[in-house]
């Protein structure tokens, strides 16, 4: 049987990157559900004229516009068996998700991660913060609970049923973080696939500025002492 899966992205202001994204989403995807987070520009016009599905969700945070889309998906009659989160702003490659939800579909893989390895990321596609974030989040991991990830990148798949099982709760910049470690606590079985990433189209709203990079560094970083001590 094949696999039902959903697209959901995250996006504020990305009026200029969105339907690249969409447009690039493999033909296996049967619904990309992309959420507006309080977007002042046409993010949400040009989404939906790109075949999209558009939520609207005026809390500020990653988190937020991630739950929202699972509230979405939770009403459906037919649910999903497989989410993708996917970013916005085309820094990923989406015609790779083919390859990030095979471990799924083949190897029945819990969740799934899209390594931001250095080989083939595009230079200056990922600010200092976000490299060094990313060593220091994936290391303590290592210590804390022998863990094997290298990156907390966004463009990620998950089961429908194992998502729904951690109860995310997270509504900014600790949305990823927490999910692996959650993940890592309930025993899921877990890989990480090497992906492209290239220069983002426009600012990011948190590496692109020195309070979004703190507050994102306080915040995966409360997500897993939290956890550690638990």
């Amino acid at each position: 049987m094949i696999p039902k899966i959903n697209v959901i992205i995250p996006a504020f202001n990305e009026e200029d990157s969105i339907a690249h994204v969409i447009k690039e989403i493999p033909d296996i995807v049967s619904e990309v559900i992309v959420v507006s987070n309080n977007s002042t520009d046409n993010t949400e016009s040009v989404a939906r004229n790109a075949g999209a599905t558009v939520l609207k969700e005026i809390q500020k945070g990653y988190g937020y516009a991630c739950l929202k889309g699972m509230e979405y998906i939770s009403k459906k009659t037919e649910k999903p068996d497989i989410i993708v989160f996917l970013d916005g702003d085309y820094s990923d490659y989406p015609e790779e998700l083919t390859k990030i939800v095979a471990p799924i579909i083949e190897n029945n893989i819990d969740l799934v991660i899209g390594s931001r390895v250095k080989r083939l990321r595009e230079s200056g596609s990922m600010t200092f913060p976000q490299i060094f974030g990313n060593w220091l989040a994936t290391n303590l991991m290592k210590l804390f609970f022998s863990a094997k990830f290298t990156d907390l990148g966004p463009f990620r798949a998950i089961k429908y049923k194992k998502l729904l099982d951690l109860e995310m709760i997270d509504k900014t910049y600790g949305w990823t973080v927490e999910m692996q470690l959650k993940a890592l606590k309930k025993s899921y079985t877990y890989t990480e696939i090497p992906v492209r990433y290239k220069k983002r189209i426009g600012v990011s709203k948190v590496s692109g500025t020195i309070k979004g990079a703190i507050f994102a560094g306080i915040k995966i970083l409360s997500w897993i002492f939290k956890y550690s001590f638990t």
